[in-house]
């Protein structure tokens, strides 16, 4: 089993690459937006809790992801492989993805990070509102606190990840197929020797 992490800041790509990936190596991606999305979709009451966070444009407490995300990876233990897309965000939940591995006795194979500059991310997260109707994508002062939080909470696994050698930068900006052609070079590199 091959596991994927996809790091970026919010309107990188990852959703968008994640399912070309999963499309092309036949492994499962995991979502935590499309987890959440879809438990709001619902209104249980994790949505609901979820809902509150992303409102204001913060993180969803620790507990809360990593008990939806171990419930997900028991549901799919035939999976040949997963891409993790908004998770883990925290060092913490990167501590916790480690340990759920563990236990199977897989691991973190590889962490792609998406770089994208900030200017470019808002006039994404702008154009997908307008696209997809994502009320959560179109106020700007909300995409801004995201930033701020991604910077705060996430950019660290960076670190986290390069001490492991685990991380590989790319160069986000390009179209879709350019980036996801650049993935796929990384990943067949990678998955051969995993």
């Amino acid at each position: 089993m091959f596991n994927l992490i996809l790091v970026g800041p919010p309107g990188a790509g990852k959703g968008t690459q994640a399912k070309l990936i999963a499309n092309h190596y036949g492994w499962v991606h995991l979502s935590t937006g499309d987890l959440f999305r879809q438990h709001l979709k619902n209104q249980t009451e994790l949505g609901k809790l979820a809902q509150q966070y992303m409102d204001k444009g913060l993180l969803v407490p620790d507990e809360v992801v990593i008990g939806m995300v171990k419930e997900f990876i028991d549901q799919h233990n035939d999976a040949k492989g997963f891409i993790f897309d908004g998770f883990p965000r925290t060092i913490e939940q990167a501590k916790a993805l480690d340990d759920m591995l563990s236990e199977k006795g897989k691991q973190v194979n590889l962490v792609i990070f998406i770089d994208v500059p900030e200017d470019e991310i808002i006039k994404r997260i702008q154009k997908r509102a307008l696209e997809e109707g994502r009320t959560d994508d179109a106020d700007e002062s909300i995409i801004r606190k995201r930033l701020e939080e991604y910077m705060n909470k996430t950019a660290p696994l960076l670190g986290y990840y390069e001490r492991k050698d685990k991380l590989v930068k790319i160069n986000g900006i390009g179209t879709i197929e350019e980036i996801f052609n650049r993935i796929k070079d990384v990943l067949d590199k990678h998955s051969a020797i995993a």
